[in-house]
C-alpha cells in the first residue's frame, strides 16, 4: 500500500505537481505495519481485507479494542451487508460502510452505507471524512451489494449473457462504448475479477437459500463460471479473462471465446445490444429505489455516473428514464419490448409503470 502511494507521488513529482519535500512529508505520515498495536488510540478504522465475513470479523476482534472509545468503525466492503458485519463489533451503532472505488486516487465517489444500527452520529462522521479527503459522498441503506455493486453486476452479467448468445465480443464492447460507457463491460469484468464475481454470486445464492428467498440466476452467470472453472480465466490479475494479458497489459480479446461460446450471432440489432446493457442497470436502480436502498434520486444519478460509469450524457440511471424518447412511458414501452425478446428481467417495475401512467418523472 505504501509503495503504491510512493509510485503515485513520484509521478506527481516528475510532473511538477508536488515538490519532493512535500511528497516525502506525505509518505512520512503513512505507517505500513503488520502490528495491530500501531492503531492504538486511532479514531477511524477503514477495514479493506478480502470479501469474507469471518476474516473481517477476525480483524475487528483484534483491532477494535485498540482504537479510541468513540472511533468510527468502517468497512470498505463492496457487497457484504453492513448489518451482518456489524455483528462482529461491540459498538454496532458506530459501524458503517465506506465503499471506495478503484482506483481510489482517481475515483471521486464514496458510497456510504448505513446499517440497521448505524447511528446518525456515525453517518455524520463518515460524511465529514469523505469531505476532508475530497470525495463525493452518496448515502444508501444496507443491502447485499448496496446500490453500486448491485447495479454494475447486472451490466456485467448482461454482457456475459450476450457472449453466451454468440454475439461477437468486439460487438459487445463497441455497443457499450458507443452508448457512452467509459470502458467496455468485458474489460471491466476482467478488472474487477471474474473469480471475485463468481465468489460474490455464490455467496449471494447461499444467503438467499439460507433466508428462504428465491435467487434469480442471470443467464450470464453460466458464462462467467465456464470461463473460470473450465478455462481458468479469472481476469486481469490472473493474466487471462475475456482478454489476454502480458505482464498485466491488455493484448486483445481472447480468441478462444468464439470456440467456447460461438461468435457469429449478428441477428441482434445494435441498438438492442446497447439498450440491454443500459436498461438492465436502470431497472435494477429502480428496484433499489423501491426497496429504499437508494435514499434519493440524486444519489442514484450521481452514484451511477461517478461510481460505476453509467454514460454521463444521460444524467444518470434515473434521469435516463426521464430523458428517454417519450419519457417514462416510452421507457416502459421499450422495456416491455426487450422483456418479450430477451427475458423477464427486462420487465419494467410496477413503480415506473405507475409513474408513467400518472405522467410523473423522477427529477
Amino acid at each position: 500500500g505504501k509503495a503504491y502511494s510512493e509510485k503515485l507521488l513520484s509521478k506527481q513529482v516528475s510532473r511538477g505537481r508536488v515538490t519532493q519535500d512535500k511528497a516525502a512529508a506525505i509518505l512520512d505520515r503513512i505507517t505500513a505495519t503488520d502490528s495491530f498495536d500501531d492503531a492504538k488510540g486511532a479514531d477511524l478504522m477503514i477495514e479493506a481485507v478480502f470479501e469474507d465475513v469471518e476474516l473481517k470479523r477476525a480483524v475487528y476482534a483484534d483491532l477494535e479494542p485498540r482504537l479510541s472509545d468513540d472511533a468510527l468503525l468502517a468497512s470498505n466492503t463492496s457487497t457484504l451487508p453492513i448489518t451482518t458485519l456489524a455483528e462482529g463489533v461491540t459498538r454496532p451503532e458506530d459501524f458503517i460502510g465506506m465503499h471506495f472505488f478503484s482506483p481510489v486516487d482517481k475515483m471521486q465517489l464514496l458510497e456510504i452505507v448505513v446499517g440497521k444500527e448505524t447511528s446518525d452520529e456515525a453517518l455524520a462522521k463518515a460524511i465529514d471524512v469523505a469531505l476532508q479527503i475530497k470525495k463525493l459522498p452518496i448515502v444508501v441503506n444496507d443491502s447485499r451489494g448496496f446500490f453500486t455493486s448491485r447495479v454494475i453486476g447486472t451490466v456485467v452479467a448482461e454482457a456475459a449473457s450476450l457472449i453466451g448468445e454468440g454475439v461477437p465480443a468486439n460487438s459487445v464492447e463497441q455497443a457499450a462504448l458507443q452508448a457512452g460507457y467509459p470502458v467496455g463491460p468485458l474489460a471491466l469484468t476482467d478488472e474487477v475479477s471474474l473469480t471475485l464475481g463468481l465468489k460474490i454470486r455464490k455467496e449471494a445464492e447461499a444467503a438467499a437459500a439460507a433466508e428462504g428467498i428465491e435467487f434469480h440466476a442471470h443467464p450470464g452467470y453460466a458464462v462467467i463460471e465456464t470461463l473460470v472453472t473450465e478455462h481458468q480465466r479469472g481476469g486481469r490479475a490472473a493474466g487471462a479473462g475475456f482478454y489476454d494479458y502480458v505482464e498485466g497489459k491488455k493484448q486483445g480479446l481472447w480468441a478462444g471465446l468464439k470456440d467456447a461460446f460461438g461468435g457469429d450471432n449478428l441477428e441482434i440489432p445494435f441498438q438492442d445490444l446497447q439498450e440491454r446493457m443500459l436498461f438492465i442497470e436502470v431497472i435494477e436502480s429502480i428496484k433499489c429505489l423501491d426497496e429504499a436502498v437508494l435514499r434519493s434520486v440524486p444519489d442514484a444519478n450521481l452514484g451511477s455516473i461517478f461510481g460505476i460509469g453509467f454514460p454521463a450524457w444521460s444524467g444518470g440511471v434515473l434521469q435516463y428514464v426521464d430523458g428517454y424518447e417519450g419519457g417514462p412511458a416510452g421507457f416502459v414501452g421499450r422495456a416491455r419490448e426487450l422483456a418479450e425478446r430477451y427475458g423477464e428481467r427486462f420487465t419494467p417495475p410496477a413503480s415506473v409503470v405507475a409513474m408513467a401512467e400518472a405522467g410523473g418523472v423522477y427529477r
